[in-house]
């Protein structure tokens, strides 16, 4: 076996299934001399729903972009299912990224594709599926996420804006992946639109055994569907706990995002709807 066999070979085994989904150490990222994020550690469960929150500017896209290796890191360490990006070759970075799927705010759909093409490219990229075979699952993954079969054939200028959200995770969805990024997946919804969204990726993540990282400012969905929630500030995670467990903390952020107004309201929603 070569050196480089080796490596690969002892890289393929890192992956731990009682491991954590995501491993982040020690992260710095900037821009110029802007420090976006310094000494940021952050560790995602598997098979959890994580909300990151934070204010304006701290950098949660960012940190996003860095996982997917949209961006790479000034200074620490990413793993993800056990496996250093750092460290990944050509062809492991290719499956890495078949394991993740990612909604972009907005949808990030191509335009002069159809929802079902839009769907299917990420099939024709990574796989040697036939065209008629990836059309078919594309139809599948419009299907699961409560899309009418007649929407695969418009363009994201026909669609709404739900619409619009709900072709994207199914274009996320479309190599089957195990972790799914979700960046401000309600945002423009209108409450009712939010609430049901909320609810399909709650259902999803729970059939499919999805791992979800979820950048949100939506405290209504922090509450409903969220297992913990990572919080941004002062350039790193400040804390990663359920939010019930926030409500107390006595970080200044913290205090007045969840128990401001607005998280008071998300808070005797929540309790109305069990009640």
């Amino acid at each position: 076996m070569t050196d480089a066999a080796a490596v690969e070979a002892g890289l393929a085994g890192q992956d731990d299934p009682s491991g954590p989904a995501i491993e982040v150490r020690g992260l710095r990222t900037q821009f110029g001399d802007h420090v976006v994020h310094e000494g940021l550690d952050l560790t995602v469960r598997r098979g959890e729903i994580l909300g990151v929150v934070g204010g304006s500017g701290t950098g949660k896209s960012v940190l996003l972009n860095a996982i997917i290796g949209l961006r790479e890191p000034d200074a620490g360490t990413i793993s993800v299912f056990g496996q250093s990006l750092q460290q990944a070759s050509r062809r492991r970075w290719s499956e890495l990224e078949r394991s993740w799927g990612v909604l972009f705010q907005g949808g990030a759909l191509f335009s002069n594709l159809t929802v079902r093409e839009n769907v299917a490219a990420p099939m024709f990229e990574h796989t040697k599926l036939s065209r008629r075979e990836a059309y078919e699952l594309a139809d599948l993954k419009i299907a699961m996420v409560g899309l009418r079969p007649e929407a695969g054939s418009l363009k994201p200028a026909e669609l709404s804006g739900g619409m619009k959200k709900r072709a994207g995770l199914a274009r996320a969805l479309s190599l089957d992946p195990e972790l799914l990024f979700l960046d401000e997946p309600t945002s423009g919804l209108d409450p009712i639109g939010a609430a049901a969204f909320d609810e399909l990726i709650a259902d999803l993540a729970a059939s499919l055994d999805l791992t979800v990282f979820m950048i949100t400012h939506d405290l209504d969905s922090l509450y409903e569907i969220t297992d913990r929630v990572a919080v941004l500030a002062d350039k790193k995670v400040v804390a990663t706990a359920p939010v019930a467990e926030l409500e107390h903390s006595d970080h200044p952020w913290i205090r007045e995002y969840f128990l401001g107004p607005r998280g008071r309201a998300a808070r005797a929603a929540l309790v109305g709807k069990d009640g």
